[in-house]
């Protein structure tokens, strides 16, 4: 190491805040080596910062991550949230201009703070049930939009939106579940790129005698309803964004059922979910495409590190 002002070789003074000093050896000043700027000045190296997300993208809870790395849990969210918005940008940035022949839209549903009937009239808009809403690609299993919020009009004109900005202007088809809102949605943003939209109703059959109370409920029929344009019916499926719902509840702790590891503020809440889709889109090999769903799609050229993430943007 060199000191720019004397021109002259320094020796190393010991360390302060995980940063390496050294002491000119000529006019005795001390200096430290240049903070890395890519976790916003937190004092953690980027080595640990990446071991914490690893975890946390592994289905451990903030407790778990705080045992096992021993870094604060305050500190872990801080980070997620960093993390969250780093990753919210590259989605924006990247996943743009999507060629799609084939949309499925689904939700997921989730709670922050208490569930909903536990919501009393004085408390804010934020606690609650929560819904994670995801669109994939059936040929790509990339994940083209994502929104949180509540099940309504006013969530679902915002997760339509965003898909608008996200796939290309070539037409496709597009399925959803039975719920409302996405017929006015769909039809007034996407009407003029869509080759056929049409919703699959599933009924459930009644729970029989001795089954446990959380057992999964059996679809007894389904229900192809064409809202606009000309489907293709063999092409009417939700199967793959199903799919996609499982992979996020195996791979996030927030979404596992019957556990008191939900989340309790909003922002925490968002920045998991776009970490995890942004790691499932770039980083995670898909066993079935050999590859990750960007790279399938064409607009990443290998497979991204949690590293990356957390220098790209």
């Amino acid at each position: 190491m060199t000191f720019h002002n004397c021109r002259t070789e320094c020796r190393k003074f010991g360390k302060r805040q995980n940063r390496q000093r050294y002491q000119c050896q000529q006019c005795r000043k001390v200096f430290a080596d240049a903070r890395d700027n890519s976790l916003d000045g937190m004092y953690l190296s980027i080595e640990k910062a990446d071991m914490v997300l690893k975890l946390l993208l592994e289905c451990n809870s903030t407790s778990t991550v705080e045992r096992v790395t021993e870094v604060h849990h305050t500190l872990i969210l801080k980070l997620l949230v960093l993390a969250g918005e780093k990753c919210e940008r590259i989605m924006a940035e990247k996943v743009r201009n999507v060629q799609v022949r084939d949309v499925e839209c689904d939700e997921v549903w989730s709670f922050i703070g208490k569930k909903q009937k536990r919501v009393r009239p004085e408390d804010s808009q934020l606690p609650g049930d929560c819904y994670v809403g995801g669109r994939d690609r059936a040929a790509l299993q990339i994940g083209t939009d994502i929104t949180v919020g509540k099940r309504d009009q006013a969530t679902c004109d915002v997760f339509v939106e965003g898909l608008r900005h996200a796939t290309a202007r070539t037409p496709f088809q597009i399925t959803t579940d039975g719920f409302a809102p996405y017929r006015s949605a769909i039809t007034t943003t996407l009407h003029d790129r869509l080759r056929g939209f049409a919703q699959l109703i599933k009924v459930y059959r009644a729970s029989q005698e001795g089954e446990a109370r959380y057992s999964p409920a059996e679809v007894a029929s389904t229900e192809v309803v064409p809202i606009v344009g000309q489907h293709d019916p063999e092409r009417v499926c939700t199967s793959m964004v199903e799919r996609s719902n499982l992979s996020l509840r195996m791979g996030l702790r927030r979404f596992t059922h019957l556990t008191n590891a939900f989340s309790k503020r909003f922002d925490n809440h968002w920045a998991a979910v776009i970490l995890w889709y942004t790691w499932y889109n770039f980083g995670r090999v898909h066993k079935s495409l050999r590859c990750t769903p960007a790279m399938e799609a064409g607009i990443a050229d290998h497979v991204w590190s949690v590293r990356e993430l957390l220098e790209a943007a």
